[in-house]
């Protein structure tokens, strides 16, 4: 007879009294998503992100590629802030009609050979500088550059197509938006100033252009997250952004806003040469973007139950008390490591005030119009960051480096002033456009 097996006592005697669930597997915490994480989850998302940041990341080195460039070959910070004020000057009044072209025939059909165009523009300016050629050709050749499209624009058009209804998400995907253009203008300066101070003062326009095409062709071969053109029709069936409610304070705002861009970067790239360490200028004005970005980053997590015409002045206001770091340790230490310390703090007011810009632009820009009316803050802060640049070059000529810090903290005083008196407009501008709708 064969041996019955052995029963063994059960691991957990089990009665009428028992009230204990005993799970021996494994624990397993699953935890929901982050925004991001869903964000990035939509098919297409990540590879036109990835080939967006290419191409952006050259308009954090073309400034500085040129001012150190022009500077260090003209002897003249004042000759390079005025070029690269005109360049920007002109991209002010081109980039629009760019962004209308965009919205009407698409993003691929305009945005390729708009970028060729303007690299040509930077490579003419290369070799004008190389083969010393008359002033004028410096300016000429960098309006040329004025036909580079609205990247980071034409980004947050798809985002805006892709979350269309999902204002929580959208929120997270102009955050993310701009902590990539923070990163951009941070890892800009840095490559710009190592390969121009490594190599030879024309290497960051030239590997700036090679960036910028090899991006903008591969953003516009993703053809699946690319909203559809509007068609001729989408300029006479919505009226034009300017005429939207509540539209001119946001681009006042925002033309102040550059003006702090612009500004900070000249003298700052000045105080860095006037102290023996202008190779550390691209370090320094990264850390101010770093701050930046990291906010931005930040802020997109945050979900807001208030209004962000509420919280637009307290951005600005936190903006403007922050810039005054910089100024005192110019001032009062002259201490370019100082220095360095304030711009990271002040940077992180930077991406909460322009991401709340961005989604107050978007909400008032009329359908079909979207890119338009994101390029023209765009347009604003260009044409800020070109005033800041010849205001911020001149105070350093004729005063000194660490007094041009107080060009920043009176663009963004001003651009508190602006948001404050338009505050009570806008916010009826908001309610008759919510009650309409």
């Amino acid at each position: 007879m064969p041996q019955q097996p052995t029963k063994r006592p059960p691991l957990l005697t089990v009665t009428a009294d028992t009230l204990i669930a005993v799970d021996l597997g494994p624990r397993r915490r699953h935890r929901p998503p982050g925004p991001y994480r869903r964000l990035f989850a939509r098919p297409g998302t990540r590879a036109f992100s990835l080939a967006n940041l290419i191409a952006r990341l050259p308009m954090g080195m073309f400034s500085v590629s040129a001012i150190v460039m022009i500077a260090g070959t003209r002897g003249s910070y004042a000759l390079a802030g005025a070029v690269t004020a005109t360049g920007l000057a002109a991209t002010a009044l081109v980039a629009p009609w760019t962004a209308r072209l965009v919205d009407r025939y698409g993003q691929a059909r305009v945005a390729v050979p708009a970028t060729l165009f303007a690299a040509l523009g930077s490579l003419a300016l290369l070799l004008c500088v190389r083969y010393d050629a008359p002033a004028w050709t410096l300016f000429a050749a960098y309006a040329a550059t004025a036909t580079t499209p609205n990247t980071g624009g034409m980004s947050r058009a798809r985002w805006a197509h892709l979350l269309d209804g999902d204002a929580d998400s959208l929120h997270t995907a102009n955050s993310f938006e701009q902590a990539a253009d923070e990163l951009c203008f941070m890892l800009g300066p840095v490559l710009a100033a190592f390969l121009c101070g490594t190599f030879f003062p024309e290497a960051g326009t030239l590997v700036g252009v090679v960036l910028l095409v090899t991006g903008v062709l591969a953003f516009a071969a993703q053809r699946s997250t690319e909203p559809p053109p509007r068609g001729r029709t989408a300029d006479t069936a919505a009226p034009a952004p300017l005429r939207a409610p509540g539209t001119l304070p946001l681009l006042a705002v925002c033309l102040a806003m550059g003006a702090v861009f612009g500004s900070t970067e000249v003298v700052t790239l000045a105080f860095a040469d006037a102290t023996g360490h202008r190779t550390a200028a691209g370090a320094v004005l990264a850390l101010q973007a770093a701050g930046s970005c990291a906010a931005g980053l930040l802020y997109g997590r945050i979900g807001f139950t208030g209004r962000a015409e509420d919280r637009y002045p307290w951005c600005i206001a936190a903006m403007t008390a922050l810039l005054t770091l910089p100024l005192l340790a110019a001032t009062l230490t002259g201490s370019l490591a100082l220095l360095a310390a304030a711009l990271l703090i002040a940077g992180m007011a930077t991406a909460p005030t322009m991401i709340t810009n961005m989604t107050l632009v978007q909400r008032r820009t009329p359908e079909g119009r979207l890119n338009e009316g994101m390029t023209l803050a765009v347009t604003a802060l260009l044409g800020g960051i070109a005033g800041g640049s010849a205001v911020g070059g001149w105070v350093v000529e004729h005063v000194t480096s660490a007094a041009g810090f107080g060009v920043p903290v009176t663009a963004a005083a001003a651009a508190l002033l602006i948001s404050l008196a338009a505050a009570p407009r806008q916010g009826r501008g908001a309610e008759s456009m919510s009650s309409g709708s």
